[in-house]
Parts: structure tokens; C-alpha cells; sequence
């Protein structure tokens, strides 16, 4: 018989000061987080060690220090006061990490509950798609990627960057799926939960999509798509940013934080002199460019002549497929989704793929 699993260990609160709990119970609601809040010696001891995070108010530090309990990482003293000598006299006898004055550090406490309360195995890389020329293909590549990636490990996340698309929710068919789009999200700022963030969105086995409502499209501010992918990184093992080919701030900022960025270029030479200014553009926010060379090659033009010329790696080449061709032409994903040169190349693509699987922060 399989075990339950188990439960996941909560921060633990330190305090017996009725407005300081108040305070940090309304700072761990913003962070959609629960706190185990303990004042008796015996059972800050048998929490201690546990939990992800400790924040100990300053009217129980000088109980805490003469219980002289075992130093550890990821404490934090908290006061109303810090201007005074005894508070970090306090703090370096308790080992915490730092001294967090309230009001003011209202914002770093709300991030470290919530850094706390996510999973600190993982966190993903993110790749960038971008085309060299209209109708390159580099939408279908982003769907059929991020589909790779959740079917290998059920776990990634389509960022639609292209406000001028048709959308990534109409090319996985999802058009009516409910959940967030960028309506919802384009003032967001500051740290964003991953696991919350996967739970607003359109998501079906494993992959999550966020892209945009029909209609006119809002602009998203720079702030926003990093709040956005930071959070996104911190739940799935991979994210796809589907981007334009025309930077908006939007687009560039996730261009300058993604690992990798694939420039796909069809094997002809006007896509190339297109993608040659698309790169160019690209250069101003990543270090970070391929290529991928789609074929067919009516002028016998090679893959890695593209790539020379272009000045950049070449991530790969996707073969000729008249299935791939005609559902770029329709703007849909290739019916054999799971099988088929398309398929096969965004495994190689995977593989290929810098390991990102320890988390510092969650």
C-alpha cells in the first residue's frame, strides 16, 4: 500500500505579542502561505530545526537565547524597532540571518514566507522562440517544445509574447479553456508564486499557458513579464517564450533573461537576410542566440551556412515535413504532436538543455 504523502512543513512564527501576530498572519495571507505559530519552549524545539523559515519576534528572542537552541539557517528577527543596539545584539546571539523592522520590511517578509513555501527542488530554464521571418514557424515550435517538455516530466509553461498572434491557447486548441490571461496579469509586480501562478492559468497534462484574451491586446510592461517568468521558473521545469519578431519591452525583457534564445530561419536565402536583422535586434539583449534551420532547402542552402551566416550556433535542424508545413500555414500544431520529425526535434532540443533542477530561492 503506497504511503500518504507527506505534509509539507510550514514556517514557524515566534511570538506572543498579539499586534506583531496579527501583522505576520496578514504578511503570510499576501503570500498565500499558513504559519505554525509556537510561544512554549517545547514547541518552538520540536519545530525548529524543520522548518523552512523561522521568524522570531523580538519579544521572545531573549527566551529563545537562553534556551541556547541549535544554530540554524533562514532566521529572521523581527521588531517594530531596529534603530535599537539590543535588537541586533539579539539577533547575533539568536545566529538569524537578518533584523526585518516593521512596517518597512513588510515587502521582504511577504517574498521570503512565500520563497519558503514552495518546493526547493527545481527551478526551470527559459528558452525564447523567435522568427526569423513571418510565418517561420516559431510559434508551432514554442506549443510543440513546451508539449515535449510536459510530456517528458509534466511540468512547463507557454509564455505568449506575441500580442499581434493569434494566440498560443487558439494553436493548442484551448481557446475556451478557463483560466488567467495577460488581461489579468499586466500589473503585476514583485514576487508571483509559482504554484499560484499554475493554478490561474489554462493548464492540461502538465502544461500551463499564458497568452492573450481576444480582443485588442493591453501592453505588458517589462515589470510584469519578469514578475511573470520568475514565478513561472520557480513551477515547471521549462518555459517557452513565444516571441515577436518586432522587440516590444515586453519581449525584450524576456530575451535578455532567458538561457537560450532559437532563432528559426526556413532554408532560404531571403529568410535568412530577414533573420539577419531579427538577430541583430536580438543581440542588443542576449549573449545567448541560435539557430534552428527549418527546411526544405529549395536552393540547396545548408543549415550550417545559415547559422554562419547568421553568426550563431546552430541548435539544430528541423527536416522537411509537409505535416509541419501545412499546420504553420494554418497556424495549428501538427496533428502527430507526439510523434514525427517536429516531435523527435524537440527532444533533441531538450537534451540538449543546460540541467537547472537545484532551486536557490524556490
Amino acid at each position: 500500500m503506497p504511503s500518504a504523502p507527506a505534509a509539507r512543513v510550514r514556517p514557524l512564527l515566534v511570538t506572543e505579542d498579539p499586534r506583531l501576530l496579527d501583522d505576520l498572519l496578514r504578511l503570510a495571507a499576501a503570500a498565500d502561505v499558513e504559519l505554525s505559530v509556537a510561544a512554549a519552549p517545547g514547541d518552538v524545539r520540536a519545530q525548529w530545526a524543520a522548518a523552512p523559515l523561522v521568524l522570531v519576534g523580538a519579544d521572545l528572542a531573549p527566551r529563545l537565547i537562553a534556551d541556547e537552541l541549535p544554530r540554524r539557517g533562514e532566521v529572521l528577527l523581527v521588531a517594530t524597532d531596529d534603530s535599537r543596539p539590543e535588537v541586533w545584539r539579539q539577533a547575533v546571539a539568536l545566529g538569524a540571518r537578518d533584523v526585518v523592522a516593521l512596517p518597512r520590511g513588510e515587502p521582504l517578509l511577504v517574498d521570503r514566507l512565500a520563497d519558503a513555501a514552495e518546493p526547493r527542488s527545481r527551478c526551470g530554464a527559459v528558452i525564447g522562440v523567435v522568427g526569423g521571418r513571418g510565418g517561420a514557424g516559431a510559434s508551432v515550435l514554442s506549443a510543440a517544445l513546451a508539449l515535449a517538455a510536459a510530456r517528458r516530466d509534466r511540468s512547463a509553461t507557454l509564455v505568449d509574447l506575441d500580442p499581434l498572434g493569434s494566440g498560443g491557447d487558439l494553436l493548442l486548441g484551448w481557446e475556451n479553456a478557463a483560466g488567467s490571461r495577460w488581461g489579468e496579469l499586466v500589473r503585476t509586480r514583485g514576487r508571483l508564486s509559482g504554484a499560484a501562478l499554475r493554478a490561474a492559468l489554462p493548464a492540461h497534462d502538465g502544461l500551463a499557458v499564458l497568452t492573450w484574451s481576444r480582443g485588442p491586446a493591453e501592453p505588458v510592461p517589462a515589470a510584469a513579464v519578469r514578475s511573470v517568468l520568475a514565478a513561472a521558473v520557480r513551477g515547471s521545469r521549462l518555459v517557452v517564450a513565444d516571441l515577436p519578431r518586432r522587440l516590444d519591452p515586453a519581449a525584450a525583457e524576456a530575451a535578455t533573461l532567458a538561457d537560450r534564445v532559437l532563432l528559426v530561419v526556413p532554408a532560404d536565402v531571403r529568410s535568412v537576410v530577414a533573420a539577419a536583422r531579427v538577430a541583430h535586434k536580438l543581440r542588443g539583449y542576449t549573449g545567448r542566440l541560435a539557430v534552428v534551420v527549418r527546411g526544405p532547402a529549395p536552393g540547396g542552402l545548408a543549415a550550417e551556412e545559415v547559422a554562419d551566416t547568421l553568426g550563431a550556433p546552430l541548435a539544430g535542424r528541423l527536416p522537411a515535413d509537409s505535416d509541419l508545413d501545412r499546420a504553420i500555414d494554418q497556424g495549428r500544431l501538427p496533428a502527430r504532436t507526439a510523434r514525427g520529425p517536429l516531435a523527435a526535434f524537440c527532444e533533441s532540443l531538450l537534451d540538449a538543455l543546460p540541467a537547472r533542477t537545484e532551486a536557490g530561492d524556490g
